[in-house]
């Protein structure tokens, strides 16, 4: 007697195994998940592919020049006494700056985001100001403070003050999004808050943190104008001495490529240490909100270490510069220049910004969606040109504009894809942070509802990564407006940012003239800090 139909709405337990397939339509062998059998939509691909073909052109300079340069000679330039040393301050450098960063980055978004921290909510938007100063403002600050430092001291000092926030900002955001049931089952279990700290929490801020202190690593490798003023001598202050005495130099050249070589070493350790980790939650997770650790008798100290580090990176410049403008007093303050700079700089950091946060995106969606060779090797292309020095990438750029672009010579979209190239790591860190906290279950939900790529994107994943989204491009804003080696370089002429202003004007000395154009580079800041505050807020529902 055959079993009688199913009523309506009752799915037989049988009954998917005994379905027939609908002619058309694809079986999925057993075994195999959704996630392996799907592939990335064309148009994502493309764009990625895209944005890494353009980072190859600084690439390909350093590799032509490499190339046609003769094996004996190239040798003999980089088997020099002076390569030897300049290799060791860098990798110096770096080792010692970049720990330094993760700690207190670490440190103080710990202290503002799961402590009871008087004034917390003050310190987690003041501790991302120092990004507002650029590098070689805070040189300009020191050693107008300090005339002696000098060398790696001076060189750790000002890099560390100037990069921590790269590592707080996404460490903080992390902590805030974190679901907290993890910890309070670790703290049933009879784990003290250290242990809970050190075996639950760090391991979730992998991805923010390694991301950060990558970021950190190259924006040592290509930074020039901070290790120029205190007189340190890194593979960046040589190269930009070279070009400068010849145009076409060989030995800069020689220069650049190892420099490339350790920006690849330190992509295959990044890579290595990051794996394919993921940390993301359904739905609103523990409701009872992150645990709030007492700091008790620490609440002195621990207020005390983050009033002293504000006051080193944010205090000892805007004393230097209002010493500055004081003894220049109203004669240092040219209304005219400094409105077009400014009207300049922002126009710039507007573009840059919106340029960079939309070509980074496919790049950190692939990554994170679809983990893989050509994913990573995409992400590393972008990673080993961004972190070329600006002087390359600008000379490499005027190279092909001159032989085959020439009408885009000198021209604005030129700046802007040298804006792109130089900080899209700091757009990529910060979208790839985001993504990989956005459930893929979400994005494949909304497409087997009927949603398109497009509109999946729009709708689910640009939602949730929002505030990442806004982080990158408050972050990339600040880097435009700071930068300055690739404007100098590339800008039509007649252009003058804050940047380039003060630069022209600190080495000729007049650092009472120079100091309005520093002043100016912070206070633009500020509207991006807030912002970056009040993403973080929406992030939490406040």
């Amino acid at each position: 007697m055959p079993a009688p139909p199913p009523a309506e709405g009752v799915v037989p337990l049988n009954g998917p195994a005994n379905r027939t397939p609908r002619p058309g339509c694809r079986t999925r062998r057993a075994g195999r998940s959704p996630r392996s059998v799907a592939r990335p939509p064309l148009l994502v691909v493309v764009a990625a592919a895209a944005v890494a073909a353009a980072t190859l052109i600084p690439l390909g300079f350093v590799a032509v020049s490499t190339v046609t340069t003769d094996p004996q000679t190239a040798a003999g330039l980089v088997l020099r006494p002076r390569v030897g040393l300049l290799l060791t301050n860098t990798v110096a450098l770096v080792a010692l700056t970049v720990p330094l960063c993760v700690v207190l980055g670490v440190t103080a978004a710990w202290l503002v985001e799961r402590t009871d921290l008087p004034g917390a909510r003050v310190w987690s938007l003041l501790l991302a100001a120092p990004l507002a100063i650029p590098a070689f403002v805070n040189s300009y600050a020191w050693i107008s403070t300090m005339p002696r430092l000098a060398g790696l001291t001076g060189g750790v000092l000002i890099s560390v003050l100037s990069y921590f926030p790269l590592v707080y900002i996404p460490a903080a955001a992390m902590l805030r999004r974190l679901d907290p049931a993890l910890e309070q089952s670790a703290a049933s279990l009879g784990q003290g808050p250290w242990r809970v700290f050190l075996r639950v929490v760090l391991p979730q801020l992998r991805i923010a943190v390694l991301g950060g202190s990558l970021v950190v690593a190259l924006h040592l490798l290509a930074e020039f104008g901070a290790f120029s003023m205190i007189r340190f001598d890194t593979f960046t202050t040589a190269i930009m001495d070279q070009y400068k005495s010849t145009f076409n130099s060989s030995a800069a050249n020689m220069l650049a490529a190892v420099l490339v070589g350790l920006c690849l070493v330190l992509l295959v350790i990044e890579a290595s240490a990051r794996g394919n980790a993921r940390y993301a939650k359904v739905g609103s997770g523990s409701s009872g909100g992150p645990g709030i650790s007492r700091l008790r008798g620490w609440t002195v100290p621990s207020t005390a270490f983050v009033v002293a580090l504000l006051i080193l990176a944010l205090g000892v410049p805007l004393y230097s510069i209002g010493r500055w403008l004081f003894a220049g007093g109203v004669a240092a303050w040219d209304l005219p220049e400094l409105s077009a700079a400014l009207g300049q700089s922002i126009g710039f950091g507007v573009l840059g910004a919106l340029a960079t946060t939309v070509l980074a995106y496919p790049v950190a969606w692939l990554t994170v969606r679809f983990p893989g060779r050509f994913s990573a090797l995409l992400e590393s292309v972008d990673y080993v040109a961004s972190s070329m020095p600006a002087i390359v990438v600008g000379l490499a750029f005027i190279t092909v504009t001159v032989h085959w672009f020439y009408p885009l010579y000198q021209t604005l979209p030129v700046v802007i894809a040298a804006y792109v190239l130089l900080l899209l790591p700091r757009a990529l860190v910060n979208l790839r942070a985001g993504i990989a906290q956005v459930p893929h279950q979400l994005e494949e939900a909304a497409a087997a509802l009927g949603g398109g790529p497009v509109r999946t994107f729009v709708r689910v994943t640009l939602r949730l990564t929002a505030p990442a989204a806004a982080a990158a491009g408050a972050l990339t804003f600040l880097g435009v407006v700071n930068e300055l080696t690739a404007t100098l370089l590339l800008a039509p002429t007649g252009t003058r940012t804050l940047a380039t202003r003060f630069w022209s004007l600190s080495a000729e000395l007049d650092y009472a003239a120079a100091a309005p154009y520093a002043l100016a580079m912070i206070v633009i800041s500020l509207p991006m800090t807030y912002l970056l505050y009040r993403q973080s807020q929406k992030a939490l529902g406040l």
